[in-house]
């Protein structure tokens, strides 16, 4: 294919663009999104390109690539991404492309290498992306630096993986100072995946998002989840009661003694950090509320932490307490496909057996992510219907979706808006 064939397809979209820019800018705050949001094919390529394409996404925790050679892999849409630990302890993350003929490199989702090899026709790469090795057919005048690996955007905080397969990323460094400051007690550098589970609900990124950010629904789906968390975090919720309000008091004064940061942090609405109690005589999200781990995390003494609530869009709420931590990551595999990643941690000298069970660890989250995926998939069946319209939110129940989906609609329009000027170039 010719670069005009190339940028020919790209303009394809140009209709799509538009149309997109026309329904966010006449949309009602208050309502949720026109119908092709959640299921036109077009729409979904532009939230790959724009939004999945552009911003910082959670791709997972450092402790997963413990030493030198450890490599995990994702795909963003059509881009498979690997993330390695090179030389002094330093993590890298590239395409996971070949730079012979495109095949991928790892096709594990974990595992560990003395060098990149791939399985095609054995080109080797350093793990900082270097091109070592492309066999003697390249010819003697072959320049191996002119191969290296593609490089992906990434920066790590408080144990957390970010990636970007933007060239310039959006600026993010004051969440990671903010966000490694909260982590610090959790000592993110000793923990363990301890289990983890990967969930394909037939339902839009989108209406993942929008059923995570509110729990106007809990009552009447979780009910095993409700065995320990409140359905609010912030004092100043509308719905917050006098008896809530006295439990956050008496436990910020002990968060206080213990050294260990609690106060709500907004960083726009794309992130948000804040600790929050769980229910009174719980200290953790198990079936019986009690720790699911005996061996608690980092430097913590005590089980009742609360939760420590840590919202980053596009991809990842997480929910961390004094005995185990919670973390959530979500990548679209279609316009009406994604899957929905979470894993537990535990402090990495817990025995499994001993300090946890790993079926009792998980059984809470097991239920919820599976009760969501069928309210996920409903919703989406009928948003399909020529029935549907943009409903109303309730602005005290549903504040927390209206941010989000007023975050999608501003990344969207400031994206679409600096993609233009290559629209332009493209037509004439």
């Amino acid at each position: 294919m010719d670069i005009n064939a190339h940028l020919a397809l790209d303009d394809d979209l140009a209709p799509a663009r538009e149309a997109t820019s026309a329904m966010l800018a006449s949309r009602a705050r208050n309502l949720s999104l026109p119908q092709p949001f959640y299921n036109d094919a077009r729409l979904f390529a532009l939230d790959m390109q724009e939004i999945f394409g552009k911003e910082w996404l959670f791709a997972g925790i450092t402790c997963e690539i413990p030493a030198k050679g450890n490599y995990m892999t994702l795909e963003v849409g059509d881009n498979p991404v690997i993330i390695v630990r090179g030389d002094k302890g330093v993590i890298h993350a590239f395409h996971n492309v070949c730079r012979h003929r495109g095949s991928r490199l790892c096709v594990s989702e974990k595992g560990k290498v003395a060098k990149l090899v791939c399985p095609y026709h054995q080109w080797t790469y350093e793990l900082d992306g270097r091109l070592l090795f492309a066999g003697s057919d390249m010819g003697t005048d072959f320049d191996l630096g002119q191969y290296g690996l593609k490089p992906v955007q990434v920066k790590t905080a408080g144990g957390f993986i970010f990636v970007s397969l933007a060239e310039q990323p959006p600026a993010i460094d004051d969440f990671l100072v903010t966000l490694e400051h909260y982590l610090e007690p959790y000592d993110m550098a000793n923990v363990k995946v301890a289990v983890e589970s990967h969930i394909v609900e037939q339902a839009n990124w989108k209406l993942v998002l929008e059923n995570n950010r509110e729990c106007y629904h809990c009552n009447g789906a979780h009910p095993e989840l409700l065995n320990s968390l409140q359905e609010f975090d912030d004092t100043d919720d509308p719905r917050a009661t006098p008896a809530y309000k006295s439990l956050v008091a008496r436990k910020q004064a002990d968060w206080d003694g213990d050294k260990v940061p609690w106060q709500l942090r907004r960083f726009g609405k794309r992130n948000r950090l804040t600790r929050t109690p769980l229910l009174e005589g719980t200290v953790s999200m198990t079936p019986n509320g009690q720790p699911g781990c005996k061996k608690l995390m980092g430097r913590l003494q005590s089980p009742d932490m609360g939760s420590l609530r840590i919202l980053h869009l596009p991809n990842s709420w997480n929910h961390f307490m004094g005995d185990h931590a919670v973390v959530f990551r979500v990548l679209p595999l279609g316009p009406q496909q994604t899957v929905v990643t979470t894993k537990w941690l535990v402090h990495k000298d817990a025995v499994e057996g001993v300090d946890y069970d790993p079926e009792q660890l998980r059984r809470v989250w097991d239920a919820t992510n599976a009760q969501d995926k069928r309210l996920a998939e409903e919703n989406q069946r009928g948003i399909n219907s020529k029935a549907y319209e943009p409903g109303p939110y309730s602005e005290t129940y549903e504040f927390g979706v209206i941010d989000f989906i007023d975050w999608y609609s501003e990344r969207m329009q400031e994206n679409l808006e600096h993609s233009a000027p290559s629209l332009r170039v493209v037509r004439g």
